[in-house]
């Protein structure tokens, strides 16, 4: 039986000509040569290659294909990432080139992938009403749910940009201090409460001027794309520390994205206009005539093969260009690779929520070592298409 051509992808594949997410990979007789590829099928399109394929296309932005991490062609502004996506997708699509073009995929299952981007900064938001209410429920019982500054403004946290770590990296559960509250004293040891977050990340390409905000409406000018991302928590650890200053330890040793960046561009059919609010917003934040801000994403969580929270990312109350808006009007500069998540996606119903906290109740169990964590998720794309992202996954160890 011939081999099926790279070319000819299953009906209905969400990794189609209409979405073309940017990833690094290795293979194995070249381990430390890193390279540039976009996922198409099962296969892995080596952009390194494709200059010399595709010269009047793509050859003014060969060196930035040939770079082993996706930065330089982050940097490179949307200008740049359009005129490749263009070429790319005529690569894939065009039979006139096809003779050209074959060589250049490999078989997805035979490469390594890699952390796709250097991280400069990380920063964690707040964005789910239904998460926040949640958890406030579960930690402050007889107050209210939502603090008071939460709907006049995107709450976050600065991470630990070098703990973010491509997906199928393990993760070693994490040792630091816990009181429980009828302790006497705290304790030293490995956490006990280990939890997950389904997370949509972001990724900056173009950085800006330090001191410059960064307006909603250029959002697209900066942003290159999206990612999946398990903001792995622990709850035991974080919730002895968190008062006064937020989350530390129990977040900082792991944050898990995946090896596929889908470009902006790929998710226009899937924008979607956020929650309605019911506080009025400060102009910088307000986006009551922008365009919608909002995306329909459909995630799910899955604990060792078992799908257990199917949550809706369109139902996040603050949309990723207000928080890049708040992130920087302060006059904080971006950087190419920052990377922002939206945190914790939750919904409306018991089978929408993104992390264990929320659906146990904080009664547990949480994970236990030895479980795999999973997070997929898809947007429905132009003329029926799905537009898949590309999955999460991480396994518990023993702590060390």
């Amino acid at each position: 039986m011939p081999e099926q051509s790279p070319f000819d992808l299953a009906e209905g594949d969400p990794f189609g000509p209409h979405n073309l997410p940017y990833g690094v990979f290795s293979t194995a007789d070249a381990p430390d040569r890193r390279r540039l590829g976009v996922r198409y099928g099962d296969r892995v399109l080596d952009l390194s290659a494709l200059p010399s394929a595709l010269p009047a296309a793509i050859h003014p932005h060969a060196e930035l294909l040939a770079a082993p991490t996706l930065n330089p062609l982050l940097a490179a502004g949307r200008p740049v990432w359009q005129q490749i996506r263009a070429a790319v997708r005529t690569a894939v699509t065009d039979p006139a080139h096809r003779d050209e073009v074959a060589p250049l995929f490999h078989p997805l299952a035979e490469v390594t992938l890699h952390l796709p981007f250097e991280v400069a900064d990380y920063v964690d938001f707040y964005a789910s009403e239904h998460h926040a209410t949640n958890v406030g429920r579960i930690f402050r019982p007889d107050a209210a749910a939502l603090t008071p500054n939460w709907k006049h403004l995107p709450i976050g946290y600065h991470g630990r940009a070098g703990t973010v770590v491509a997906s199928g990296t393990p993760v070693v559960r994490p040792q630091g201090q816990r009181k429980a509250p009828a302790d006497e004293a705290p304790a030293f040891g490995p956490s006990l409460r280990l939890d997950i977050e389904a997370e949509v990340g972001f990724v900056v390409g173009t950085p800006s001027t330090l001191h410059r905000p960064v307006p909603q409406a250029a959002f697209r000018d900066h942003v290159f794309g999206v990612c999946l991302l398990n903001d792995w928590s622990a709850r035991d650890i974080q919730a002895w520390e968190y008062v006064p200053l937020g989350p530390f330890l129990g977040k900082s040793f792991a944050t898990s994205v995946s090896a596929w960046i889908t470009p902006l561009d790929a998710l226009d059919a899937a924008r979607t206009a956020p929650p309605a609010r019911d506080v009025p917003l400060l102009p910088y934040l307000d986006d009551t005539d922008a365009e919608p801000g909002g995306i329909d994403l459909r995630i799910e969580v899955r604990i060792n093969g078992e799908t257990v929270s199917r949550p809706p990312f369109s139902a996040m109350y603050w949309t990723a260009a207000q928080q890049l808006a708040h992130m920087t009007v302060n006059g904080a500069s971006l950087r190419t690779g920052d990377l922002f998540a939206s945190g914790t996606v939750s919904g409306p119903d018991p089978d929408q929520l993104g992390c264990l906290l929320e659906l146990t109740q904080g009664k547990g169990p949480y994970l236990q070592d030895g479980d795999e964590v999973t997070l997929t998720a898809w947007a429905p794309g132009p003329d029926g298409a799905r537009i898949g992202l590309g999955e999460v996954t991480g396994r518990i160890l023993p702590a060390v």
